[in-house]
C-alpha cells in the first residue's frame, strides 16, 4: 500500500482492507503514536465535512504528523479561478499526502493522476466514500466479530450515498446479503445492484422498513441528501421516508447494531441514541483508528 492513491474501495484489495483493519486495532489500544513526525498531510476540502475532516486530522494530530489544508475554498485561490489541477500540484509540493473531499464525482481520480504524492478521498460527490468504508467494516467487524454471513440493510438515500455504493462493494468480498431500503427514486444505482449480481450475492429491494428489522445484523441509515436534489420539490417528496424511532426496535435481533456515516438529520429520533443496538457515534470514533491506519499504511511507516 505504500504511496498508493486510495480513490476506491477497490483500489485496496481484500487483504489490504483487512491489514488496514488489523492496523485499527492496534491504534485503539494505542492511539498515541509518533511515528510519522516527519510527515506533512495536506487536508482539501472543497465541500463542508466535520466528522472526515477533524477525524483526519486528529488522527494525523495524534501521530505527530503536521496538518495544512482548508476546510473552506473561498479563503484559497479557488475563489480566484485557480483549476483543481494546479491546486492539487501546488499543494503537492508542501506536502507528503493529500487528503481531499470535492463535490464533483471523479475528481479524486483526477486528483491522483496529476499529483505527484497519494492522495486518499474524502469523499468524491455521489461516487465514493472509500475511508468511510473501512471504518465501516471495521464497526461491523467489531461488532459483529465477522464480516461474512451477514445480513445487512441500507435505508434511505441508495442512489446518491456515496458511503452505500462504496460499501456495498467492498461487502461484496464477502458472504453478505444485502436488504435495499428506500423509495422508488432513490433506489440503489443499477451499476451497484450490478457488481452485487457478478459477485453472486442476494439483494432484496423494499419500501418497508419494518420487514427488514426484525432479520438483519447491522441497520444502516442514510440521510436524504438536500444537496444531491435539482429541483427542491423532489427532495420535499422523500425528505421524511423513513425516521428509525426506539420503539421499532422491539422485534430486532438483540445482537442488531445500527449505523449511520452522520450527520443525522431526522431519519434516527433521539430516543434511539440510549439504545444499546445505536453504534452510530462509537462507529465515529473508530475513523480516526481506521484513518490513522490508512495514513500509516500509505506512508509506509511501522504500526507498533
Amino acid at each position: 500500500m505504500k504511496n498508493k492513491s486510495l480513490v476506491s474501495i477497490n483500489d485496496f484489495s481484500r487483504e489490504e482492507h483487512i491489514q488496514i483493519m488489523d492496523f485499527a486495532e492496534k491504534f485503539e489500544k494505542h492511539p498515541t503514536q509518533k511515528i510519522l513526525e516527519e510527515y506533512v498531510v495536506a487536508t482539501l476540502f472543497f465541500e463542508p465535512s466535520t466528522r472526515t475532516r477533524l477525524s483526519f486530522e486528529s488522527a494525523a494530530s495524534r501521530l505527530g504528523a503536521k496538518v495544512i489544508g482548508f476546510s473552506e475554498p473561498g479563503s484559497t485561490s479557488v475563489k480566484k479561478g485557480e483549476s483543481l489541477r494546479d491546486t492539487i500540484i501546488t499543494v503537492a509540493n508542501y506536502s507528503d499526502i493529500i487528503v481531499m473531499r470535492h463535490p464533483l464525482d471523479g475528481s479524486a481520480r483526477f486528483a491522483s493522476e496529476v499529483s505527484r504524492v497519494p492522495i486518499i478521498n474524502a469523499g468524491d460527490g455521489a461516487n465514493q466514500h472509500p475511508t468511510q468504508t473501512l471504518l465501516d467494516m471495521y464497526s461491523i467487524r467489531k461488532t459483529q466479530g465477522s464480516l461474512d454471513n451477514l445480513n445487512i440493510a441500507f435505508v434511505g438515500d441508495l442512489k446518491y450515498g456515496r458511503t452505500v455504493h462504496s460499501l456495498v462493494m467492498a461487502l461484496c468480498n464477502y458472504n453478505t446479503t444485502f436488504h435495499l431500503v428506500s423509495p422508488d427514486e432513490l433506489k440503489l444505482p443499477s451499476s451497484v445492484k450490478m457488481h452485487i449480481k457478478e459477485n453472486n450475492h442476494e439483494y432484496h429491494q423494499y419500501s418497508d422498513i419494518m420487514k427488514v428489522i426484525p432479520h438483519v445484523d447491522i441497520l444502516y441509515m442514510t440521510r436524504i441528501q438536500r444537496e444531491r436534489f435539482s429541483d427542491p420539490l423532489d427532495y420535499e417528496k422523500v425528505k421524511n421516508s423513513y425516521v428509525l424511532r426506539n420503539s421499532m426496535l422491539e422485534k430486532s435481533k438483540p445482537t442488531l447494531k445500527i449505523m449511520h456515516p452522520l450527520p443525522r438529520i431526522n431519519e434516527i429520533s433521539i430516543d434511539v441514541d440510549d439504545s444499546p443496538q445505536a453504534y452510530y457515534f462509537t462507529q465515529a470514533l473508530n475513523g480516526v483508528y481506521v484513518r490513522q491506519a490508512i495514513l500509516a499504511a500509505i506512508l509506509g511507516v511501522k504500526v507498533n
